[in-house]
């Protein structure tokens, strides 16, 4: 008789399960830092222009460092599992990014213990070195609320955002498959991810930063811009991977077994 994990489907959703929650739910909180591309890849800021609104750069969201990686496995799971193991999956990572958020600022709000407040500044340090430290993290208590304490906006961004982009992803799937049958899995995973990161680039910056940070419209539409070129590059380039990881889970599978999951998931 035959085990709960012994069913290769049941040991792949999990797998692919896993991967989807740990990414999503990661990339929720690393989202609260903006960073420069430019800078980062060793470049000075472009500084274009838009709506009359001059030094504008390619600023981006430090989440979408991961979001690829959910790309990936929201394709994969809806090709394997349908729309019915995507939104059940992506409700259940909708309500643990939730449970997160509480559980952190409940920690926020715990009494910090004093000695924690400066215990990166060692007493043996030099005393310029001290006053540097200082300057940079005057209280480690003040660093951890301001880093993880997002704003209400940003939560609630995150999550509409998250879901919306996640369930018009599910359905133009699933539209583009009807009509191209299991041929051109690159049409159906790049153009879902298309349209549903469009929404989600733009619904989340414009609830977090400007309704909940009166950021200026024009800065906030240039970061949303950017954001969603970015995702949409990301999508073309990892074409390949998708490749490889449906190889990869039809030969875990089996033909048969892969065929019928696929033709379930369709239906």
């Amino acid at each position: 008789m035959k085990t709960f994990f012994s069913s290769k489907p049941t040991r792949l959703w999990m797998v692919l399960s896993g991967f989807f929650l740990t990414n999503a739910i990661v990339a929720e909180y690393m989202g609260v830092k903006l960073f420069s591309l430019e800078k980062t890849l060793g470049f000075e800021p472009v500084n274009w222009s838009m709506l009359g609104q001059s030094n504008l750069a390619f600023t981006l969201t430090a989440g979408v460092l991961l979001w690829p990686a959910v790309f990936i496995m929201t394709d994969i799971i809806n090709e394997y599992y349908g729309r019915r193991g995507v939104r059940f999956l992506s409700y259940l990572t909708a309500g643990l990014i939730a449970y997160g958020f509480i559980m952190l600022y409940g920690a926020i709000g715990l009494e910090p213990a004093e000695f924690w407040r400066t215990a990166h500044i060692k007493s043996d340090w030099p005393v310029e070195q001290q006053a540097a430290m200082r300057a940079q993290v005057a209280d480690y208590n003040t660093a951890y609320s301001v880093v993880f304490g997002q704003s209400m906006w940003i939560i609630v961004g995150s999550l509409v955002a998250f879901l919306v982009s996640q369930i018009i992803d599910v359905g133009v799937f699933h539209q583009i498959k009807k009509v191209t049958g299991e041929d051109k899995i690159w049409l159906r995973a790049t153009g879902s991810t298309m349209v549903s990161q469009f929404l989600d680039s733009f619904v989340v910056v414009f609830i977090a930063l400007y309704i909940g940070q009166r950021i200026p419209f024009v800065t906030v539409l240039s970061i949303s811009i950017m954001n969603y070129i970015y995702k949409g590059t990301m999508a073309l380039l990892l074409t390949p991977v998708i490749y490889a990881v449906h190889g990869i889970i039809d030969r875990y599978l089996g033909h048969a077994l892969a065929q019928e999951m696929k033709q379930a998931a369709q239906q």
